[in-house]
């Protein structure tokens, strides 16, 4: 018998309404999941700001598309003991230390040789017990930081190939002692058996970082599916403030869940014109070899009522 495959997901952070391109992001990462057997799994990345009401819209938003997952929805905020435990097993490892520096100190320091841009410049890693102990006596608090033994991780993109990219001495626990999100997402997607990530090709540089860290930790490896970014018309990533740009904005202009679907299907040469889909419909015609690679662009007033 042929293994059980994996899973795919979809992890938004309920931090206020999700716009058509997270929905576009949605609709693909369950595409891609469902076409090729896989369960989906939905996760609620709730550790930062949370918008009151916000999850619930969300979750009712992506039902309204016709989405649906297995399994419960999993919110991270319920998982601080999980996240405790792999930064435990990387300390005992000797692959953490505590740093000092704060944002402004970061930017202004040169970047970490070979590192991503934006890097860790690698301040605090090699000080000693003394000094150390100066910087808690004079206030300062301390995040905790991955310490990096390589340079750069390969990772498999079902869209790109092969991708290899720097990596760096990410952080694992912030000052404010809430666990970083680059180690939640790698915990949480072993734990759900996520082998497939898709998601904003935003993102793609962080996929080597999080893939070595999931080394670090023995878990397994997933492949990944960058995909483009919604814009606006302008060609600046899409936002909020670009006008009607939910599913709760379009239904107050007329627009139904269904125009909504057939505009990110048509995004993605998934539908014509006008035409009616279901998402089950849609999956019949996916084909990830044939996706759209260019970025999106969103125009509100191009969402049209069906012809329902």
């Amino acid at each position: 018998m042929d293994p059980v495959p994996g899973a795919g997901r979809f992890a938004p952070s309920p931090s206020g309404d999700l716009h058509v391109g997270n929905l576009r992001t949605a609709v693909l990462a369950w595409l891609f999941a469902r076409t090729t057997g896989r369960s989906f799994r939905l996760r609620v990345e709730n550790l930062d700001r949370v918008a009151p009401g916000a999850q619930e819209r969300q979750l009712n938003d992506l039902t309204a598309l016709g989405l649906d997952w297995d399994g419960p929805v999993v919110r991270q905020s319920d998982r601080h003991e999980v996240y405790t435990a792999a930064i435990t097993r990387l300390e005992q490892d000797g692959l953490t230390y505590e740093c000092f520096c704060t944002r402004r100190e970061i930017q202004e320091a040169a970047a970490a040789p070979h590192g991503p841009e934006g890097a860790y410049p690698g301040t605090c890693r090699n000080l000693t017990a003394p000094e150390r102990g100066e910087r808690r006596q004079a206030g300062r608090r301390s995040a905790l930081r991955l310490r990096a033994e390589a340079a750069e991780w390969t990772v498999h993109d079902d869209l790109l190939g092969d991708l290899t990219g720097p990596v760096d001495d990410l952080v694992l626990r912030r000052t404010d002692g809430v666990v970083a999100y680059n180690l939640a997402v790698v915990v949480d997607d072993a734990a759900a058996g996520v082998d497939q990530v898709v998601r904003g090709d935003d993102l793609l540089t962080s996929a080597p970082r999080q893939a070595f860290l999931g080394h670090l930790l023995g878990l397994p490896q997933p492949t990944y599916a960058h995909v483009p970014l919604a814009l606006n018309i302008h060609g600046a990533r899409l936002a909020k403030r670009d006008g009607a740009v939910t599913l709760t904005d379009l239904r107050a202009l007329g627009r139904s869940p269904g125009d909504v679907l057939g505009v990110i299907a048509r995004s993605l040469d998934l539908a014509e014109p006008g035409e009616d889909v279901t998402m089950t419909e849609l999956a019949a015609r996916f084909d990830p070899t044939a996706l759209p690679r260019h970025p999106w662009v969103f125009d509100p007033g191009g969402v049209r009522p069906s012809s329902r």
